[in-house]
């Protein structure tokens, strides 16, 4: 089995879990998230429009608790000139962040938003790095309870050199068959870099070096550790993509981690959410109280059948991931709604005496 010697060869501890003031995080976060729904088509209007249909069709008494605003909130042409602060689009959101957290927040609901790990986030807006705590400074002033961290546009130095073979079929890599990585084939589209890197070593989901040690890890730490210096709790949801094996360490940085590549880009795909499932029902183990696997945003509403919709919501709610709303939440059906507010599963993904997921019987 190679190793390219630059990450450290380890036997990996289980990474310590960060247990947050008042219980935030602890449990898989319930709530609406901005992007499937409109993409880069967001304004303060179609926020609040989807906060207070939370209201009126009874996601908030069933607990749902967060409106996440995603991408493209920022002014597109770069960050303030004499601050260097990111600033909102004022055309977009004429009461700026803290004036649409503040409507969000008196609705009863925790306002979330989104930045990326490198310098611009994947619609080419400034992201945080290099600005992180600059950034982190400016999310409590506005009200930010819970911030999505993507993962476009690192610099050349703070790639790794070698990468952690990944399962999502969504990666492309020279070779690779059925998840299948060998050191002949070195993964591809390295975020959005052209060029190759080999792999790490090529087993998983864990293959035995530290990943923890990554530039990619070090990414998300400076956020984590700028945040940790704020006067402000804030969920941290880490959006790299299953890369470098984030379930070995994202309990350390974070309360969530995706696994895998995004779910989808506008168009409901069938294959795309059963690859999503599979990968994760590897990943069972790494997912407990404070800290858990992500699988993307929901896809109930966006043109699957009620069994396609069905299906994969009851998996997703034993595997205690996260369950984000993306779709434009006025347009759900009775039968939908009744399904994202179902009680029973509602009540086994937020259970606050046994963390961890369901698994298959052996």
């Amino acid at each position: 089995m190679s190793r390219v010697a630059t990450l450290a060869l380890a036997v990996l501890p289980a990474a310590l879990a960060i247990e947050r003031p008042d219980g935030v995080g602890k449990l898989p976060a319930l709530g609406w998230n901005s992007w499937n729904a409109y993409f880069c088509d967001v304004d303060e209007a179609k926020s609040l429009q989807a906060a207070n249909a939370m209201v009126d069709l009874g996601f908030k008494n069933a607990g749902y608790e967060y409106v996440v605003l995603d991408e493209c909130w920022t002014v597109k042409d770069g960050r303030d000139p004499a601050t260097n602060r990111i600033m909102p689009d004022l055309n977009k959101f004429p009461d700026g962040m803290k004036g649409l957290a503040d409507k969000v927040h008196a609705l009863g609901f925790k306002y979330g938003m989104y930045s990326s790990a490198g310098t611009q986030t994947c619609a080419s807006y400034p992201a945080s790095l290099g600005n992180e705590l600059l950034d982190a400074e400016a999310f409590p002033e506005w009200g930010v309870d819970y911030l999505k961290y993507d993962n476009c546009y690192p610099t050349a130095e703070s790639l790794d050199n070698c990468v952690a073979c990944n399962a999502d079929p969504n990666f492309d890599s020279i070779g690779k068959v059925n998840g299948t990585c060998t050191a002949e084939t070195p993964q591809t589209r390295f975020y959005q870099w052209p060029e190759t890197r080999p792999f790490c070593a090529t087993e998983f989901p864990e293959d035995g070096v530290d990943y923890s040690t990554s530039k990619t890890a070090g990414r998300y730490n400076a956020m984590r550790d700028a945040l940790a210096q704020q006067n402000r709790t804030i969920l941290y949801s880490l959006c790299n993509w299953g890369q470098n094996q984030v379930w070995t360490w994202g309990n350390e940085t974070g309360s969530s981690w995706r696994t895998t590549n995004d779910i989808g880009f506008g168009n409901p795909d069938w294959n795309r959410v059963t690859e999503i499932l599979n990968v994760n029902s590897l990943l069972s183990d790494c997912t407990d109280f404070w800290g858990r696997n992500d699988p993307d945003m929901l896809e109930i509403g966006n043109g699957f059948s009620a069994a396609e919709e069905r299906t994969p919501f009851a998996l997703r709610v034993i595997m205690k991931g996260p369950l984000l709303i993306g779709t434009d939440i006025t347009k759900l059906n009775r039968e939908q709604t009744g399904l994202l507010q179902n009680s029973y599963l509602l009540e086994f993904n937020q259970d606050p005496v046994v963390g961890k997921p369901a698994k298959p019987y052996k």
